[in-house]
């Protein structure tokens, strides 16, 4: 395979979410550098919301995601005394734990694959207790397989 000097693309990805969750991602990511022909370079994750958040975490065992997510629980909890509440009480902790996490990844990618350690995984945290649909945006800067 033949690769191209430079290759860029940027695509928004739509995921639904469950409420309280942490939901991989990992697959979709990959497909779309497979569905694009991305090579050899680096991909950003951005996640174009101020109440749900992305995290590259252990994917191997599910309670990692179950003690991570009661663990931000404690760190914003529901019942503080915050001052905005306008959008629900679920609202003002899911800012919390979103500036306790990340907005924006970057991952390096080789012959098409991204770098990953063998047990991780990136996920999108939903800090919000009902279902949302989250705006993911991908953007690759690198080269393509021709």
């Amino acid at each position: 395979m033949r690769q191209t000097p430079t290759h860029q693309f940027i695509e928004t990805l739509a995921v639904d979410t469950r409420g309280r969750e942490m939901r991989d991602i990992t697959g979709e990511i990959a497909r779309t550098l497979k569905r694009q022909g991305a090579a050899d370079g680096l991909t950003t994750i951005f996640i174009r919301h101020t109440s749900a958040s992305l995290t590259i975490q252990e994917n191997a065992d599910p309670d990692v995601q179950a003690d991570l997510l009661d663990a931000l629980d404690r760190l914003a909890p529901a019942d503080a005394p915050y001052i905005h509440v306008i959008e629900g009480p679920d609202d003002m902790p899911a800012h919390v734990k979103t500036a306790l996490t990340d907005t924006s990844l970057s991952v390096p990618v080789q012959s098409g694959r991204m770098m990953l350690g063998m047990w991780q995984g990136i996920y999108v945290v939903e800090h919000r207790s009902r279902r949302h649909r989250r705006e993911i945006v991908v953007h690759y800067l690198g080269t393509a397989i021709e």
